[in-house]
């Protein structure tokens, strides 16, 4: 029996290319996994009117964690038109099979580190972006996302139903809203809890201490989202009072996205609430050369899912032209999270060790040689080879 179990979720468009590649490394590495494919993404939204179908729920339920590539999601008018025949006029609704695990799953936290690489044609060179001769700013963030919470809990409506109206009336700033028809007024939550706040600051102070890190920054926007907002900002200012030692400061989301592409190295740990660590993350992407280069992680207590930050991209799909870098730094945090002896956690595989944390080393060590020797990359990186060719290169090197 294997060590680990792994629900093996390439999902669509590129995600089967840099999926296939990962298991190039993997198989390298020698890690003692069973892979269990796993059905989810556009295509059985289309062909079964959902995207993650039961059996991928129960598949995950019992593996160690899931490993996911990419998928595809449209907005809901597209999604409906794309259904089968027999399938539409019956009522069903998409939604993202992707934030529906991390709320199954209570995968709370969404770590996402972006760091620069020796020899990455596409690294930051601070703002004078014209000259040439201006040297590489070397960056290391790791953003902290609510990811369970926040923007992108799901509760929305249109029309505006008179009974939710009605309820949110004992605001006057509602009053105007009746006057354009409820039928014409769509309305999207954002629900925040001093419990998930609470949860993802901890995460990211505990993060700081424990990586010898300095600087834990809060993205919000309390002066307009002053409930949600201030929430956050009072539960953040309070914890850190607890670890001395570690200056913790605040900032807009509007003016990070600023001061981040001014002096982005002064920035080391950040964090948000759902939406917002969704836009800084994206920031902090593209200052390390992009989301090729970006991988992420859903943490629970008990389970994970790990996913490059990139979209499904469909028209490259099945083309092998994609960096595979962000995928393979991603199965680099599963390693190292089963390492950290979370493998065991719901029974489903044995406890990680040295091994998996000494994978993890590896693998991150050999994507970072390619990248600085630049003699394998894809065309983001002004090269010509494959998503394959590039994983078979990190794998040589291992």
């Amino acid at each position: 029996m294997a060590k680990f179990s792994i629900a093996w979720m390439p999902g669509d468009g590129i995600g089967n290319d840099v999926m296939e590649a990962t298991r190039i490394v993997l198989d390298t590495l020698k890690l003692d996994a069973e892979y269990v494919p796993c059905d989810i993404g556009w295509d059985f939204w289309c062909k079964e009117g959902n995207p993650l179908p039961e059996r991928s729920v129960k598949v995950l339920n019992s593996t160690t964690c899931g490993l996911f590539g990419a998928i595809t999601s449209k907005p809901q008018d597209e999604a409906k038109e794309e259904l089968a025949p027999e399938l539409r006029g019956k009522g069903l609704v998409y939604f993202s099979p992707i934030v529906k695990l991390r709320q199954m799953f209570n995968l709370h936290t969404n770590m996402r580190p972006c760091r620069s690489y020796e020899g990455n044609p596409l690294n930051y060179r601070g703002t004078r972006l014209a000259n040439p001769e201006s040297k590489d700013v070397m960056i290391d963030q790791v953003v902290f996302r609510e990811n369970t919470e926040g923007s992108y809990g799901g509760v929305e409506f249109h029309p505006l139903p008179e009974s939710v109206y009605t309820a949110l009336c004992a605001n006057p700033k509602m009053k105007p809203w009746k006057d354009k028809g409820l039928d014409n007024v769509a309305l999207s939550t954002r629900i925040v809890s001093i419990q998930g706040c609470t949860s993802i600051c901890r995460q990211a102070f505990e993060f700081a201490r424990k990586s010898g890190r300095k600087r834990v920054t809060l993205v919000e926007k309390p002066n307009v989202l002053r409930e949600t907002g201030g929430l956050m900002t009072r539960v953040f200012k309070k914890m850190a009072k607890e670890y001395e030692g570690i200056w913790a400061d605040e900032a807009n989301i509007d003016a990070i996205c600023m001061w981040m592409f001014k002096n982005p190295q002064d920035y080391s740990v950040i964090v948000a609430e759902n939406m917002f660590g969704d836009i800084v993350s994206d920031l902090c992407a593209g200052l390390v050369g992009g989301l090729g280069f970006a991988p992420s992680a859903n943490l629970g207590d008990k389970y994970a899912v790990f996913e490059p930050t990139h979209g499904s991209a469909p028209k490259y799909a099945g083309q092998y032209k994609v960096n595979p870098h962000a995928m393979l730094l991603t199965a680099k945090m599963m390693l190292d999270w089963l390492g950290d002896g979370n493998g065991a956690a719901l029974g489903h595989g044995q406890a990680g060790g040295a091994a998996e944390k000494q994978m993890a080393q590896r693998l991150e060590a050999a994507v970072a040689r390619v990248i600085k020797e630049g003699k394998v990359k894809t065309y983001d990186m002004g090269g010509k080879n494959t998503t394959i060719e590039v994983a078979k290169e990190v794998a040589r090197y291992i």
